[in-house]
C-alpha cells in the first residue's frame, strides 16, 4: 500500500458571531486542506489552521503543506506513519499547522485501512467529557446573553475570553457566577493579559467564583514568574501560549509553573507532536486540557481521538467547529448534553460535505 493521490486546497470560513479576544477581533478564518488517497482507494482528511502564533502565514502554510505532501507522502507506504510524521516535523518545522493537517491525514488513512477508529488504534482510555464553549471579550449585557444562549443549547461548561481590563473582567465574573447554577463550569483565558499581581489577585477569586480553571495569565517567557503564585494557584493554572511543541513541555516540566496543559495540534504539529506532549505530561503528573483554533470537524476530530487516548486528559476545549457558518466536512463526534461523542467509524469518521 503506497499513497498514490494529494489534494490540497483552501477556503476561507465566515464565522456564525465575530468574536474578540485580548490581541484581535476574529469574524473569518481560512482553513487548509489535503486529502490523501492510497493504491487500495482508502483515502485520509486534513485540516490546517495557521496562526499568527505559530508565525504561520496562511499562504505559505498551503505551499508547504502542498510540497511536503508531493516530496514526502506520495509514492511512500502510510505504514510508516511515524517515520513519515518525524520526517515531516524535521523538514517542515516552520509550519506546524501544515505538519497537523498531514500527520492527521495520515492517522485517517491508515485507520481507515484497518476499519478501526484512531482512538481504537491509538488505544482508548476515556469516557466522553464536556467541552467548554467560549465566550469572546464582551460588554456585561452581551456575556450574559450568550451564556445564556449557550445553556440553552445544552453547555455546561463556559469558557470566558478576559485579558483587557482587570476591573471588568471580575464585573463580568460576577455577574456570569449569579446567573449560572453551580453545576455550570466556568474557565477564563487571559490570553496573556495579566501582571502577576492581577493573577494572584483572580486565583483569590477563584473560589468565590468557583472558577475551575486558569488559562495563561501572563505572557510566553515569563513562566518564571508564575513560580511566584503558592502551589495550590499554580495547580489551577493551565498553559496555552507558553505550550507550543514537546521541547516547551520537556521545559515546563522544570517546577511545573502550570498544572494543567492545553495541547492544541496545530502548536504541536499534530497528533504525533500530541503524544509526545502527553508522555511528558504522565511522567509529571500535569493534567491535559485539548484546545483548538477556528477549525474544522476534521481537525476537532483528530485532537478528540487523540484526547479519549490519553488518561491524562481532564478538559476539553473543543468548540472550533461550532461557530462555522459552514464547513467542508461532517461527522466525526457528536455533541450530547454538552459533552463530546466520538462516532462508531473508521479513521477521524469524517466525510467530505456535498
Amino acid at each position: 500500500m503506497i499513497i498514490r493521490g494529494v489534494e490540497t486546497w483552501t477556503e476561507c470560513l465566515p464565522l456564525t458571531r465575530p468574536y474578540v479576544i485580548a490581541t484581535r477581533e476574529v469574524s473569518t478564518v481560512d482553513l487548509h486542506f489535503v486529502r490523501l488517497e492510497s493504491s487500495l482507494g482508502v483515502s485520509g482528511l486534513g485540516c490546517a489552521a495557521p496562526t499568527a502564533v505559530t508565525s504561520e502565514n496562511a499562504g505559505d502554510c498551503l505551499g508547504a503543506m502542498d510540497a511536503a505532501a508531493h516530496d514526502i507522502l506520495k509514492g511512500r507506504d502510510p505504514r510508516l506513519l511515524r517515520i513519515l510524521a518525524r520526517q515531516l516535523q524535521s523538514e517542515c518545522s516552520q509550519y506546524p499547522s501544515a505538519v497537523a493537517a498531514l500527520d492527521m491525514a495520515l492517522y485517517d488513512l491508515l485507520s481507515r485501512s484497518m476499519n478501526v477508529p484512531v482512538v481504537a488504534m491509538l488505544g482508548s482510555s476515556m469516557k466522553p467529557l464536556p467541552t467548554s464553549i467560549t465566550i469572546g471579550i464582551l460588554p456585561l449585557e452581551e456575556t450574559l446573553k450568550e451564556a445564556r444562549e449557550y445553556l440553552a443549547r445544552g453547555f455546561n461548561c463556559l469558557k470566558v475570553k478576559l485579558g483587557l481590563d482587570y476591573d471588568e473582567d471580575l464585573e463580568r465574573l460576577r455577574a456570569l457566577r449569579l446567573v449560572c447554577p453551580r453545576s455550570v463550569h466556568i474557565r477564563v483565558d487571559a490570553n496573556q493579559g495579566y501582571t502577576i499581581e492581577q493573577t494572584r489577585d483572580l486565583f483569590r477569586e477563584a473560589h468565590a467564583l468557583d472558577l475551575e480553571l486558569i488559562e495563561q495569565p501572563l505572557a510566553r517567557g515569563e513562566e518564571e514568574d508564575m513560580l511566584r503564585l503558592s502551589g495550590e494557584a499554580q495547580r489551577l493554572m493551565a498553559a496555552d501560549e507558553s505550550l507550543h511543541g514537546p521541547m516547551d513541555a520537556l521545559r515546563l516540566t522544570v517546577n511545573k509553573p502550570f498544572g494543567i496543559w492545553n495541547i492544541k495540534l496545530m502548536k504541536c504539529a499534530g497528533i504525533t507532536g500530541a503524544l509526545d506532549i502527553t508522555d511528558l505530561a504522565a511522567l509529571a503528573g500535569i493534567d491535559l486540557m485539548w484546545g483548538c483554533m477556528d477549525e474544522s470537524v476534521i481537525s476537532i476530530a483528530a485532537a478528540l481521538h487523540t484526547a479519549y487516548a490519553c488518561p491524562q486528559t481532564r478538559y476539553l476545549d473543543l468548540d472550533g467547529s461550532f461557530d462555522l457558518s459552514r464547513d467542508v466536512a461532517r461527522g466525526g463526534f457528536a455533541l450530547l448534553n454538552g459533552s463530546l461523542h466520538l462516532l462508531e467509524e473508521p479513521g477521524l469518521g469524517v466525510t467530505l460535505a456535498d
